[in-house]
């Protein structure tokens, strides 16, 4: 009894929302883009946040799972261990784990990422050393609010830097993937982009509580228009491959052993799934939600509860509508410059569903928007689809059932790429296949064009 309540109270005290503010918050790498800009926004209102150096801590995240847990699991428990080893070796007796705060977000529904942060706790209880550092996170049940981890001046205010600074991210990949497959001179793009990454980090950070998205849609459209003069406009369009699929296993290149580049490698233009569409979908999800309490009050004769739900739909519908005005405008500054494929509506994926016919949103995950994605790449003629996931991942193994049978009906490209740590003896053959499907898909719409 003793033992339970125990990891009880670690648990709940331990692994929880509280204000960071002068702790130094911890980031576990995912998006190269993403996850720097978001911890600039951390630092942007007085948290000295820093994305943590990953995968060279894998070994250690293996070493304390057991192999049934999510590929992702692995890979940032072993991040955050392998740093925390590496600032104590470095500080010696100067290290104190009060002044660290690990940051692992959570979702709800049935994918096992709900539970990262707590198995993580556990883990870290093994080290003496490492139980004084917390765990804290936003969750996806409140739209990822950060009202619980911040000042509530300060809360809403960061929260609307840090969405702008997601779309931000999304369209500098966006401008890498259409500009890095037909670059004049090879590695020009990513270095370009490295220097530029850091101007916007920097721009981030000195607007500090200003908000001032104007100077950050400037900055951007500058980058826009420097990248594209490293595109050789004589090199042919290729074919598009568009990604679906877990968040972190296709926006953490270590972890998808590169798997862009080596599409771009086969000759592929690619567009990965964004992380605002992950964003937007939780909005969508949760106005869902709200919805169906609100019918349910009513069957009830509820009237409290009508209330309460018609001021959350209201409040998730000026949040979904703010969110949509922002990305387009990110979306317009950069657009003008370069032609980057737009960000998919959720809305409109959800209608790719065929009336619930194929998966139902109240289902939740990423399969929802992972199997509406797919088809809205085969409606925008894309010339192939890759799903990126952990091996063992349910989602998006239900994604691979429903949308294999119907991609292949439809003549499109498709492949599975589901990863562990493991090489595969046959990823390279299975990469070079898919893209040669892919180049006759394209050659015969192009054929089909010229009538």
């Amino acid at each position: 009894m003793q033992e339970q309540q125990f990891f009880e109270e670690r648990l709940t005290k331990s692994v929880g929302q509280f204000d960071i503010t002068g702790k130094t918050l911890l980031m576990p790498d995912m998006s190269p883009f993403g996850s720097r800009l978001l911890t600039s926004c951390f630092r942007a209102y007085g948290v000295p946040a820093q994305v943590m150096p990953t995968y060279d801590g894998l070994e250690l995240g293996k070493e304390y799972t057991s192999g049934k847990e999510c590929f992702p699991c692995q890979v940032t428990l072993g991040d955050v261990l392998y740093y925390l080893r590496q600032e104590k070796e470095r500080l010696g007796s100067e290290f104190s784990p009060e002044d660290y705060v690990y940051f692992m977000p959570e979702a709800d529904g049935p994918c096992r990422f709900g539970m990262y942060n707590k198995m993580h706790r556990l883990v870290l209880d093994k080290f003496p050393e490492f139980e004084d550092v917390n765990i804290t996170y936003l969750s996806s049940t409140d739209t990822y609010s950060s009202s619980m981890i911040m000042p509530e001046e300060k809360s809403k205010l960061f929260r609307r830097l840090a969405y702008v600074a997601t779309i931000i991210s999304d369209v500098l990949d966006r401008v890498v993937w259409r500009v890095r497959p037909y670059e004049k001179v090879p590695g020009e793009t990513d270095a370009f982009m490295e220097d530029a990454l850091q101007e916007m980090r920097d721009k981030i950070e000195s607007i500090g509580e200003s908000r001032d998205f104007n100077a950050l849609y400037t900055l951007l459209e500058d980058i826009v228009k420097r990248a594209k003069k490293m595109m050789d406009p004589d090199k042919p369009r290729r074919p598009l491959i568009g990604i679906i699929g877990e968040i972190y296993l296709r926006t953490h290149p270590q972890s998808n052993q590169h798997l862009i580049k080596e599409i771009e490698t086969y000759g592929g233009e690619v567009v990965d799934a964004s992380l605002g569409e992950w964003f937007n979908f939780v909005a969508y999800s949760n106005l869902r939600d709200t919805r169906r309490k609100w019918t349910q009050s009513w069957k009830k004769g509820d009237i409290q509860g009508m209330f309460s739900a018609s001021r959350k739909w209201l409040d998730y519908q000026i949040e979904i509508k703010y969110q949509l005005w922002r990305q387009d405008q990110t979306y317009a500054r950069a657009r003008k410059h370069l032609d980057i494929h737009e960000d998919h509506r959720i809305a409109s994926l959800e209608n790719r569903l065929d009336n619930d016919r194929l998966f139902n949103f109240d289902i939740g995950t990423e399969a929802a928007i992972s199997i509406g994605g797919a088809l809205e790449y085969v409606h925008e003629n894309y010339d192939g689809v890759v799903n990126v996931f952990p091996f063992t991942c349910m989602p998006s193994t239900i994604c691979s059932a429903i949308l294999k049978p119907i991609l292949l009906e439809k003549k499109v490209p498709y492949l599975d790429a589901s990863y562990d740590g493991s090489i595969q003896p046959n990823r390279e053959l299975a990469i070079r296949t898919f893209m040669y499907q892919a180049q006759q898909r394209q050659s015969r719409r192009n054929q089909a064009k010229k009538g």
